[in-house]
């Protein structure tokens, strides 16, 4: 499953590529990336393959822009984190694809549906928790939580550079809650992806995000927030459409 050359080439370039897109719009590459792995491996390793990818992506990119990371930010929202990695740890669920497909195109719709004057952003009491609860649960269901981190992180009175920074921060702390449910947890001395794969991924997304800083630098912040919110809700269209697809022709496809 994990040596066809196609299959490797496939991988590569998806990785690069939404690694690149993830770093000059700090979204969009992670929902792209999950929804290939889910047709390329089972769920279980797709969620740990993902979890490794994004976290070297993310943490690439928070050390690139270390000096805008909100540190207070990033705190409260392990916290938020490390709460819901406990109640899953009791749930043990794992979504099919269906599922996964499903939650990936409903959660930006959702996110943005939200008025702006009733969305908090991260700076104000409880908010930065609230995402690091509910997103990290939108983690170990989707294998992805960046659209609900935007309503929360894009919305700060803050440079561009703030908001993918802290993010990434942010997501760092949630893709390695990610890992611990699925690597040593649902699949806890069970056969994943082997450790090469998971190297070779991991420098092709640092790869990917550092191709994208000169990207960042150059867009103004009016473009980055519109392009973000374009971009994010025509990838949850597609697998929204996708999901309810699988899921109503039948559980083998869904699987």
């Amino acid at each position: 499953m994990f040596a066809g050359p196609v299959t490797l080439a496939v991988l590569g370039v998806l990785i690069v590529g939404t690694s690149f897109l993830s770093g000059v719009f700090g979204i969009a590459g992670g929902m792209i990336l999950m929804g290939g792995l889910i047709f390329l491996m089972p769920v279980p390793s797709a969620m740990i393959v993902h979890g490794v990818t994004q976290l070297a992506a993310n943490g690439w990119r928070a050390v690139l822009w270390w000096r805008y990371v909100n540190l207070g930010v990033v705190l409260r929202f392990a916290a938020g984190s490390t709460a819901s990695l406990l109640l899953f740890s009791l749930l043990l669920f794992v979504p099919n694809r269906a599922t996964v497909l499903i939650c990936l195109g409903l959660v930006p719709f959702l996110a943005f549906a939200l008025p702006e004057r009733y969305a908090p952003h991260a700076l104000q009491p409880g908010a930065a928790e609230i995402a690091g609860f509910v997103g990290t649960g939108l983690q170990f269901v989707s294998g992805v939580s960046g659209p609900l981190l935007d309503v929360i992180l894009i919305r700060m009175p803050v440079d561009r550079r703030v908001i993918v920074a802290s993010k990434s921060a942010c997501q760092v702390v949630a893709h390695s809650m990610k890992l611990v449910y699925f690597g040593g947890i649902v699949m806890a001395g069970q056969s994943t992806a082997p450790a090469w794969l998971l190297a070779a991924c991991a420098c092709l997304a640092v790869a990917g995000t550092t191709l994208a800083r000169q990207v960042l630098d150059r867009i103004t912040d009016r473009q980055f927030r519109t392009w973000t919110k374009r971009i994010v809700l025509t990838i949850g269209a597609v697998y929204l459409l996708q999901g309810l697809f699988l899921a109503l022709t039948g559980p083998g496809l869904a699987r």
